[in-house]
């Protein structure tokens, strides 16, 4: 395990993401059962490969992911001694209100979901969804996050969303302890690089989520063939192909070449990745542990896709 930042949270370099337990078939293409869901958080408790859980109060209708997590816990009397959970503050899925009242209520729904009292990290989840002003603005979210931090309610803050650059402004304010970005740390897309090794180097936790870029890099692009769940250029994919290729001429699966190119890199402290039942939890484990020769990491790296294509091009 590795101290996540400054925050002195212990974490394993994988983390197990938690939106697809949520069942969200329009996002994934398929459902999960409460059942299914409480039996793969299960599944991670029982282990001791991984101690962390990132969730979020918007993932699923009425919360369904932080739902399904609490009964797992309620199951074993409680978040068990070492295991570090962390959930994420949403607007109200029914009128977007994103204000400091609701960044209290959604904490506020996140425990009673939980049956917690407290968190260890508290996320504010895709802050893009309003402006930075409105973020920042007196009373408004990071002010009442910084509040209930103080209040004990919340151990540590971090900032979790999408464009680099709004993630490095919300970083700058000096509140928030984690970032983490998805989608743009992977075989086929740096934008987050220099947000990520910027980050470590003031010993700001970082978490990189969806190393397979919305699926793309482990059920191939034949299956998935949008990149963080969205269409892209047909580069993106003629990447991907080459990349398999490549992979499997080494003897590799494509998808442990790419959780490892974020488990190896020296900036990022945990990764997270979506998992949707027991068996994928097992499968993401091996792939952590999947030998892969040195060559291939050169040869993927002159296949990836240049900066023009990346989600957040640089300047």
């Amino acid at each position: 395990m590795i101290e996540l930042g400054s925050t002195g949270l212990r974490v394993t370099p994988l983390c197990v993401g938690t939106s697809p337990l949520a069942s969200m078939p329009g996002l994934y293409g398929y459902e999960v059962s409460e059942r299914r869901a409480v039996e793969t958080v299960d599944a991670v408790l029982a282990g001791d490969a991984i101690n962390f859980i990132d969730t979020s109060n918007g993932y699923g209708a009425d919360g369904s992911a932080e739902r399904r997590i609490g009964l797992a816990l309620r199951g074993r009397g409680g978040l068990p001694p070492g295991v570090v959970l962390a959930t994420k503050v949403d607007p109200d899925p029914h009128s977007g209100d994103f204000s400091g009242k609701r960044v209290r209520r959604s904490l506020e729904e996140s425990l009673e979901r939980l049956g917690l009292d407290r968190v260890q990290l508290l996320h504010l989840h895709d802050p893009e969804r309003i402006s930075f002003a409105e973020g920042t603005a007196p009373g408004g979210p990071v002010e009442t996050l910084a509040e209930l931090k103080r209040e004990g309610l919340a151990e540590h803050l971090g900032v979790a969303g999408g464009p680099v650059e709004l993630m490095r402004q919300y970083l700058d304010i000096g509140v928030f302890e984690v970032v983490l970005t998805h989608n743009r740390y992977t075989l086929l897309d740096r934008s987050a690089e220099k947000l990520f090794r910027d980050a470590y180097a003031r010993d700001i936790g970082v978490l990189n989520a969806a190393p397979y870029g919305g699926g793309m890099l482990a059920k191939g692009p034949e299956k998935q063939q949008k990149y963080a769940y969205g269409r892209r250029d047909d580069t993106i994919a003629a990447a991907a192909v080459a990349m398999r290729d490549a992979a499997t001429r080494a003897g590799v699966p494509l998808a442990a070449a790419a959780l490892q190119f974020s488990l190896r890199a020296p900036f990022v402290h945990s990764t997270v990745v979506g998992v949707s039942s027991p068996e994928r939890v097992a499968d993401t484990v091996a792939l952590a542990g999947t030998a892969i020769p040195d060559a291939l990491w050169a040869e993927l790296d002159s296949l990836a896709p240049g900066p023009r294509l990346w989600l957040d091009p640089p300047d």
